[in-house]
């Protein structure tokens, strides 16, 4: 069944309590390290609050003609104990910051990939990496600009507002006026700045989604001459994004641009009521100045306040689309079934019993109860029209999906209740497009099995007819083969696969087409690996030659989703009417 995934996070409640309590969840592992940032930042909100008081003391004993020697230096100290508090604090902030940015970009790739191969299907790889870079990088400004020093900016404008009050309740008066108009303003305009935000990181993963489109099948792009036509996809994303984030960018001018208009209507108002109290003698000139950096002062913390709203929004965009993804639902892990390892390596059996299975609700059923029975050992083939269902019979093998109804049996016994490492470290699996990483030979080679020993990757060059590959390359098994192994040919890239799956010494093998991409002559050699590997252990093959399906100790013919025989090539050309058409005129050609 498809799910809509992107419902998910507009069903959840992302603002209010609730958006707090995720954005808690990522910071709570570092809350006591948070913690003493924020007591840094306080102590430095109290450095600056003194200052003011200092002047004030200052001012007045300059009037009085008194000595300020110690004033000064009282005044020197405090403004390098704010500078290092400051820097020390900021610093903390910005590390811990980076620390949650890794631990959720590590949480949230573990759990990508452990999604299920369903979830994968319904949504764009280049998508879920704009979530796992870009919007990670989000959760940073948060962390180190929103969370402490909202908490700090609060805290520092009320301790700012006491002190303001207790030096002159008229001017207060007239502060607190403004400080009301920016607060309602930031109220209207903040939750714009919020929807635009989201609107462009949704747009950056639409481009991501259509890079990694381009980019992943760049010679077809060329080929086809579609440069233009893709580069205008990703084009129309990024100027989606554009607009998104202009409209941000209007908005947080508007909130800066009236905070400072404010300020300074306020700083204005506050010098007109003050000079004419020191005018009539009702306060002195040093409380007037004090009264006034006590204003100045005041508009950090109102800065830090709507930054920290500004960057919630932000953050609370880039949390949800983060939680859309772990939400995806991930492989169930059975069961320990401890008696599947005593199986060793010996040959498993299978076996399908009325498997039905589609790969959606809005999608046809591609298997209308497929029966069949797989003996332990042998070579088994499957043939069939396209959209028969044989690739499918592989998936549901290896459990990337799961039947709607029926079993699927491993050694008799219910792939569900198979733990899936102990399932898939049995099988060694080979696609039809038999896909090489990026990175080295040796490493594609090892990539199912890290720790296999070098003689033992020497066998299964030599059984794959890949022991003079190495020596062709420039730096042997550490040579870098490209994107995808753009670098090997097609039939090199199909036996890569081919030996990577033998390297884990399987007791199931499957390999759908696997030798599509060989020449007669490698083909033949893969044939008599395939034959030799048969002998071992069981092997199941789709297949469309007519030189592979004939070795087969069993073939299955599959057409539209069941099973129409069983039997040896002989029997089947005899009394199968689809098998002695496709071994005559159609899939099972044999040629290349």
């Amino acid at each position: 069944m498809a799910i809509d995934y992107s419902a998910l996070a507009r069903d959840r409640p992302w603002k209010g309590r609730a958006g707090l309590r995720v954005m808690y969840g990522y910071i709570r592992p570092r809350r006591f390290a948070l913690l003493g940032g924020g007591l840094l930042s306080l102590a430095t909100g109290v450095t600056g609050l003194l200052l003011p008081l200092v002047v004030r003391a200052l001012i007045s004993d300059l009037s009085s003609h008194r000595g300020l020697s110690d004033l000064i230096v009282l005044l020197c100290l405090l403004m390098v104990a704010d500078a290092a508090l400051g820097a020390l604090g900021n610093y903390l902030l910005l590390r811990i910051a980076d620390g949650v940015v890794l631990q959720t970009r590590k949480s949230l790739v573990g759990r990508l990939l452990r999604i299920t191969v369903g979830a994968m299907d319904d949504n764009e790889p280049g998508d879920l990496m704009a979530r796992a870079t870009v919007d990670t990088t989000l959760v940073h400004g948060v962390v180190s600009n929103g969370v402490i020093p909202a908490i700090t900016g609060a805290l520092t404008a009320l301790a700012a507002l006491v002190l303001m009050g207790i030096v002159d309740v008229a001017m207060l008066g007239v502060t607190l006026g403004v400080v009301s108009l920016i607060a309602v303003l930031e109220g209207v305009v903040i939750p714009r700045i919020g929807r635009a935000t989201r609107e462009t990181q949704r747009a950056v993963g639409q481009m991501s989604a259509a890079l990694e489109r381009m980019l992943g099948a760049f010679r077809t792009v060329k080929a086809s001459g579609a440069e233009d036509r893709e580069g205008a996809r990703v084009n129309e994303a990024a100027e989606q994004a554009w607009r998104a984030s202009v409209r941000a960018d209007l908005w947080s001018a508007v909130v800066g641009n009236s905070t400072e208009l404010a300020a300074q209507f306020a700083f204005l108002a506050v010098l007109v009521t003050g000079g004419a109290q020191v005018a009539s003698g009702a306060i002195s000139v040093g409380t007037l100045v004090a009264f006034l950096m006590y204003l100045i002062y005041l508009l950090g913390p109102i800065n830090q306040l709507t930054n920290a709203a500004r960057l919630y929004q932000t953050g609370a965009a880039a949390v949800s689309r983060i939680e859309e993804a772990i939400q995806l639902p991930v492989e169930a892990v059975g069961p320990a079934t401890p008696a599947l390892y005593a199986a060793g390596r010996s040959p498993a059996s299978v076996e399908f019993a009325n498997v039905r299975f589609r790969y959606g609700a809005d999608y046809p059923e591609v298997h209308h109860g497929v029966s069949f029975v797989v003996p332990p050992g042998g070579m088994t083939a499957f043939v069939g029209p396209s959209g028969a269902g044989k690739t499918t019979v592989f998936s549901l093998i290896e459990r990337f999906y799961e039947p709607d109804s029926g079993q699927i049996l491993i050694d008799g016994m219910d792939t569900r209740d198979w733990q899936l490492g102990p399932l898939r470290a049995a099988i060694g699996y080979v696609e039809q497009d038999a896909p090489v990483l990026s990175g080295t030979l040796r490493e594609n080679l090892l990539f199912g099995a890290p720790e296999a020993p070098s003689e033992e990757l020497d066998a299964v060059l030599r059984t794959t007819r890949l022991a003079d590959l190495p020596n062709r390359l420039p730096e042997g098994l550490d040579t870098y083969v490209g994107h995808r192994g753009v670098r090997l040919s097609g039939g090199e890239r199909q036996r890569v696969a081919i030996a990577r799956a033998l390297l884990r010494r399987p007791r199931l093998l499957l390999l759908d087409e696997a030798t599509s991409q060989l020449d007669a002559i490698n083909e033949a050699a893969c044939r008599e690996t395939v034959a030799d590997v048969a002998q071992m252990i069981t092997v199941l093959v789709v297949a469309h030659r007519l030189s592979t399906v004939t070795m087969a100790d069993r073939i299955i013919v599959m057409d539209n989703g069941r099973v129409e025989a069983t039997g040896s090539h002989a029997d089947l050309v005899a009394t199968n009417p689809l098998y002695a058409e496709l071994a005559t005129t159609q899939f099972l050609a044999t040629g290349v």
